[in-house]
């Protein structure tokens, strides 16, 4: 693993567990009502989507360990770019379908690097 790819790693690693943080108690509804919160977790999605599109760059062969990480990248994008398309219950849908997953992976590789 690249030296660089730990700290992306856990970049990524901080930036899903507070997305995970900050919604587990909240809804779809209190999602859309709550102005920064949907700023914070984007936010969050798009730091989430830099990392792995810079590990993508640098370390190839890491990046491909994280389920759909191409998706990921282009979900960023569309965050980025297409601020106005961004769609709350694909967000919403992601958070509690995706987030739970890419952490399982990120940890698995953060543990196999740190032994």
């Amino acid at each position: 693993m690249q030296p660089k790819s730990l700290k992306l790693l856990e970049d990524i690693r901080e930036a899903a567990t507070f997305i995970r943080d900050a919604t587990q108690k909240s809804t779809i509804e209190l999602y859309r009502q709550d102005k920064l919160l949907r700023f914070a977790v984007e936010r969050n999605f798009e730091i989430i989507g830099e990392a792995i599109k810079r590990l993508a760059t640098t370390d190839q062969q890491t990046a491909g360990q994280i389920g759909d990480y191409q998706q990921i990248i282009a979900f960023r994008n569309v965050l980025i770019h297409g601020y106005d398309l961004v769609d709350h219950v694909l967000v919403w849908s992601t958070v509690k379908n995706q987030v739970p997953k890419l952490l399982i992976d990120v940890q698995a590789l953060l543990k196999s690097k740190s032994n």
